[in-house]
Formats: C-alpha cells, structure tokens, sequence
C-alpha cells in the first residue's frame, strides 16, 4: 500500500470500515480463533493451577478457602474467572473457558486498531504476539499480564481511532472499557502502559479523551485503591508492601534476566544460572530492530503517530520490568510484545513488498524461513515448559493426596513450604507467621490446631518451625509432613 494511501487511513476521517467490509474481520478471527485453539491442544486443559493461580482463584472458590492476598495482588483476575470457579472446581473447564475468553480479547484487541493499518498487517501482528510461547503458556491461565496485555493493546488503538473521528462512539467507550481491564487487573501496569496516552492527550489537548482515560483507569482502579485503606493501612503503606514484596523498586538492570527467562523459566528469582540457546534468545534481540524499522517506515509514508503511540505505550510498559526490579519473568513483558507486534508486523510486511522481481522472492523466503525458525523455537520451549510445569503440579497433587492419608481434609490449614499452592491442592486454608504471606501468628495456629486438622510441610531433614518441633513427622519424596498430634493417623482409605 502506498504511503499516501496509509496517510488517508491515519487521517482525520472516519475510520471505521463500511458493512460490505466486514469481510477483512475475517482473518483477525481466524488468528483469535487458531489461539483458542493452539491453547487447548499445546498447553492442554489438564494443566494443573500454578502458585499465583491458586491465590487468584481461591479468591472465589467452590474449592478451597481464600489464600493470603498480598498488596501487590488485584483482583480482577480473580472476578473474571469466578463465573467457573465460584461453582465447579474442575480445571479443565476453567481452562477451556478462559483459552476461549483470551481468543475473543484478542479479537477485540486487534479489532480495536481497524482503518489505522490494514487487516494484514493487524493479522500479523496478532499471530506474532499469539505465537509467542508466553502468550500461548499465560493466555489460558488464571494470570493478569495478559489481559493487562491485550486492554493496553486496544486502549492505544481505540484512543487514536476516538481521536480521529470524534463521532466514533465505539471507540470512545472502547478506550475507558480497555483502561478499565488493565486497571482491574494490575493497576500500577496500567499506568505505566498508558503513559504516552496520558501525556499524548495532554499536549494535544484532547480534553474529552484524556477523561475517558482518566475514568477508565480510575472505575479499573477503585477497589485496589479501597481495599488499601480496608486492609492494608492507606494507599501509600500498600505501594510500600508491594514494593517491599517485589525487592524494592529502585534502579535494577534486569535485561540480561530477562533473556535468562525466555528459555522457559515462569520465574527467575533469584536469577543466575546458565542462559538459554542463543537461538532462544534471537527474536527478543531483533525485536527492537524491526520495532525502529516499523517506525522508520511510518515517518516516510507521514503516520507517525499511528506507530509512535504503540512503540512509547511498549516502552514504559516494558521499563519497570526490565530497569526497576532484581528479576525477572517473561509474562511481565507480555503487554510490551502486544503493543510493539503492529509496528513490527508493519516493518516486516514492508520489508517483503518493496524489493520487486526476483528480489521480492529473494526477501519473501527469507522471511518465510526466519518465522518458520522462529515459530519451531517457540513452540519448543512451550513444551519443556509445559512439561516441567506438569511435573511440579503433580508433586503438589500427590502431596495432598498423602495428607488425605494422614487424615487432613477440610476445613484444615496448612503451614511452611508451598503451602499455598499445596493447600488449594488440598482444599486447606494455609497460613504463614512470616515473610510476605505472613497471615497469622503462633498463638492463632495453635489455637486452630485444636479444632482442625494442621500439618506443616518442610523440606526432608530440615529443621521445622517451633510450633511444628513435636509434630510427628511422616516423610513424602523430598518432604517431611508434619501432621498436629490430634489429626494424626486419619483415615488410610
């Protein structure tokens, strides 16, 4: 497409696609709908729930008590998936509902930036960001980043569509939905990720925007705000305990644990050890690459800020995570790749349609190669992670069948290592005296090993906690399962 051509979409007209062109939907729905799907069969509905997983969902959980809720938390990914949860403890369907539910935002998403760049460009971009095995591992678990991902994604694209056409309701009410999403679900990622939106408007003076924004954020944002002074002692004491929870926010150089994560590590705290295969790491590198190429093409064909707004929108998003924390996890990132995949798809289907006679074959193999590549090592580290992920949910699935055994079953409470996740497992509540999960104190713990079952969990040989030292301990592969004296030699059926 020509660059005056590109001009007239980014223009101030209406952007919308008249109804005979509902058809260029199509392939934004195949993309959201082959995500479904590469979903189901590549990670599976019998993936078990991950640590942080079963924080959120015992939030509203017809299975299990409530876990500690620490101040970093929101809970909007908690509300989102309690239409399943609140009523069936079935995994699989929960899976299944939210790989179906994560297609559909991308849709949305994608569908958000119509009239700004053409379908085959927004289709592109959606596989590039959907093939990426983060977003494949993360879309269907019961985790906020990627739903932070695709709100900031659509938020940035109905902003500029708001912005072009003042009549275009739809997107108008598109940017306070999608600010809403983002706040709901993190709200301090919600605001690093619309900062360019913020100052855009601002400087524009698109008054009416900047307060869909503002309320889109705020109506996101509002219990987060209301539950610190509830629970956590006032807003600025809760930011300090998330802070605290995190390392400490300051100047923290996380590049390099960035690339150590993307071999398939879901969290590299403390992060040392080996990094992956350079192979691994190639796309990560070349991303900002073609990110400047996409940036370089849209100033010479005078749409600018169509592709500048996405690139700023990635890049605070992005700087938190990877120059203010001491570690690093891929899912941090994933709103940066949401937001950076137009550009780059943009740069790319360029790249492919300027060189003309052979050397148009030349760069179209090329880059039917390198995605090929690409795609081969995305999909690899997606099954050893998957694997390993597998293999750890089922350590913690036999654990709790061994304190079935032992005779704790609900309501009982659960204390020392992976006791949450373990206690989900379990249908337990858990409870900690210290850390970041701290919730209860000796006194209360003996007083509920009392009139409930309490088992401590610890490592096999290691020292227990005071109140666990008399305990009798029952050992379980690599663990010591310390079981309170009046809960001991429970049912063995």
């Amino acid at each position: 497409m020509s660059g005056s051509a590109y001009a007239a979409l980014a223009g101030t007209r209406r952007l919308g696609p008249p109804a005979a062109s509902r058809r260029s939907e199509y392939p934004l729905a195949i993309v959201a709908g082959a995500f479904t799907l590469a979903q189901l069969v590549l990670v599976r509905p019998g993936l078990g729930l991950g640590w942080d997983e079963t924080v959120y969902v015992s939030q509203l959980s017809a299975h299990a008590p409530a876990a500690f809720f620490s101040a970093p938390r929101a809970r909007g990914i908690s509300l989102l998936v309690a239409p399943i949860t609140s009523w069936s403890s079935s995994t699989a369907l929960l899976r299944v509902y939210l790989a179906a539910l994560s297609g559909l935002a991308l849709f949305l998403a994608l569908r958000a930036w119509r009239g700004l760049f053409p379908v085959r460009v927004l289709a592109l971009a959606g596989a590039l960001f959907a093939s990426l095995w983060v977003t494949l591992l993360y879309g269907i678990q019961a985790m906020p980043n990627y739903w932070v991902a695709v709100g900031a994604l659509a938020a940035a694209g109905c902003c500029l569509r708001a912005r072009a056409d003042r009549s275009d309701r739809a997107a108008l009410w598109g940017l306070v939905a999608s600010a809403s999403l983002m706040a709901w679900m993190r709200p301090t990622d919600a605001v690093w990720a619309t900062l360019p939106l913020l100052a855009f408007l601002v400087a524009a003076r698109h008054w009416r925007l900047l307060v869909a924004l503002l309320a889109g954020l705020a109506s996101g944002a509002l219990e987060w705000v209301i539950e610190a002074y509830v629970s956590y002692g006032g807003l600025t004491q809760r930011l300090h305990e998330a802070s605290a929870i995190e390392g400490g926010l300051g100047w923290h150089v996380a590049v390099i644990d960035q690339l150590r994560s993307l071999g398939g590590r879901a969290l590299c705290r403390p992060c040392t050890g080996e990094m992956p295969n350079p192979a691994v790491d190639v796309w990560w590198l070349v991303l900002p690459v073609l990110a400047v190429v996409g940036l370089v093409v849209a100033i010479r064909a005078r749409r600018t800020t169509a592709t500048l707004v996405p690139l700023a929108c990635a890049a605070t998003a992005a700087f938190p995570y990877l120059f203010m924390i001491g570690y690093a996890a891929p899912r941090f990132l994933l709103p940066a790749y949401a937001l950076v995949a137009i550009p780059v798809a943009d740069a790319l289907i360029h790249l492919v349609t300027r060189p003309t006679g052979v050397w148009r074959g030349v760069a179209v193999t090329l880059l039917a190669i390198g995605l090929a590549g690409h795609l081969a090592i995305q999909l690899a580290v997606l099954e050893r992670t998957v694997d390993r992920t597998n293999t750890q949910h089922r350590d913690w699935s036999r654990t709790a069948a061994e304190l079935h055994r032992l005779g704790v079953r609900k309501p009982c409470l659960l204390t020392g290592q992976d006791a949450i996740p373990i206690a989900f497992y379990t249908g337990c509540a858990s409870a900690a005296t210290g850390g970041h999960n701290a919730n209860t104190s000796l006194t209360t713990l003996d007083r509920t090993a009392r009139r409930m079952p309490v088992a401590d969990i610890a490592p096999a040989g290691s020292r227990p906690p005071a109140y666990a030292r008399d305990w009798p301990a029952h050992r379980h592969g690599g663990l010591d399962l310390r079981v309170a004296p009046n809960t001991e030699g429970g049912d063995d059926g």
